[in-house]
């Protein structure tokens, strides 16, 4: 049977608490100095995930870095951490590894890593992308939104999965705005997306004012903190956050009952899969970019898939046929980390519906 790894890493120290108890009553300053010199290990053995064609395991690595720390720390230290993360999942039999969160942003976004080992290696940005805009799309139909009338706007369009998903976009909407930190790096955005589809699309880097009209809004940055505050949105806005960590602020769902934020990438995996690790979804769902790799991995396609900066079209829709084929689909909406029902959805839209009522 084929295998697969995929490298996680502790968003912020006080995840280290759920796999080490202990860590609950220590400050972050000794938990990181900790993660420092523990080596990367295996997590969880993953079992069961089987569609029509074949049937995979695979693992979860653990790079004992904070997102903080990868950040902050030199970058030749923190892509050593990775790579041996990926050794770890050589020696396990995998044929390919997955990069989770930030370990797929460090450097030159998983180029480095694939050199060093001898294993294929993917980001999953790919399906991320490809699920992120299906999501979107569902939702805002969901809410009301028309997609050739709605204002659409891209965070971090200059980036991998942005500027691919601004692409997308871009062929089914009339209104895009494209924002990121550096104009000069969005021009060429928007000069691309004008020559393939017609569309002249608006470029900022004021996130603050591109939200304030925004009836849709896909953010994928590599921002260390929140970047949207519930002071930002429209009511019945529908705010996809890719990214991890998210760009929303948790504020937004305690303060704003009338906007929908919900997670790109969020995936039903086929078969009776158990990962034996709680990374807060509910079972046999996962990531969009975990489940690239187990794509791949029942394809057989052991092959460096999504890598580096520059992310192709082609492979976006490649990896959407391949996930329809083995049974993989988006599954339902989450919102903050827990599954969000229909029911509940209905009341943000009607709250929106009544706000708007009221502001005019």
């Amino acid at each position: 049977m084929d295998k697969f790894a995929f490298i996680i890493h502790p968003l912020e120290a006080k995840d280290v608490a759920k796999k080490f108890g202990l860590a609950k009553y220590l400050p972050d300053w000794l938990i990181e100095w900790g993660l420092k010199k523990l080596p990367a290990f295996k997590a969880s053995h993953i079992t069961g995930v089987k569609s029509p064609y074949n049937e995979v395991e695979g693992y979860f690595i653990t790079c004992p870095l904070t997102t903080r720390q990868m950040v902050e720390l030199p970058e030749e230290f923190v892509l050593g951490k990775i790579i041996e993360a990926g050794k770890v999942a050589e020696k396990l039999g995998a044929k390919i590894v997955g990069l989770g969160a930030f370990t797929s942003v460090v450097g030159d976004a998983g180029i480095t890593v694939a050199k060093n080992l001898n294993i294929a290696v993917t980001t999953g940005n790919s399906y991320t992308v490809a699920t992120a805009l299906e999501g979107t799309k569902k939702a805002a139909a969901i809410m009301g939104h028309d997609l050739k009338k709605a204002n659409v706007v891209v965070i971090g369009a200059a980036g991998s999965i942005g500027k691919v998903a601004a692409r997308f976009m871009a062929k089914e909407v009339k209104n895009l705005t494209l924002v990121g930190r550096n104009l000069a790096k969005l021009e060429p955005v928007a000069d691309l997306i004008l020559k393939e589809s017609g569309l002249a699309v608006a470029i900022t880097d004021n996130v603050k004012k591109s939200l304030k009209e925004a009836d849709i809004v896909i953010t994928v940055t590599s921002s260390v903190d929140t970047i949207i505050e519930p002071e930002d949105l429209k009511p019945g806005a529908v705010v996809c956050d890719v990214s991890r960590p998210r760009d929303v602020s948790k504020e937004v769902a305690k303060l704003r009952d009338d906007v929908l934020v919900i997670e790109g990438g969020v995936v039903e995996v086929p078969g009776d899969v158990e990962f034996n690790l709680n990374f807060g979804f509910p079972p046999k769902t996962s990531y969009a970019c975990m489940a690239e790799t187990m794509i791949l991995t029942l394809e057989g396609r052991f092959e460096n898939f999504s890598l580096g900066r520059d992310m192709e079209l082609e492979k976006v829709e490649e990896i959407s046929r391949l996930a329809q084929k083995h049974g993989f689909k988006v599954g339902g909406f989450r919102s903050f980390e827990r599954a969000i029902s229909s029911e509940e959805i209905e009341k943000i839209r009607k709250n929106a519906l009544k706000k708007s009522v009221f502001a005019t």
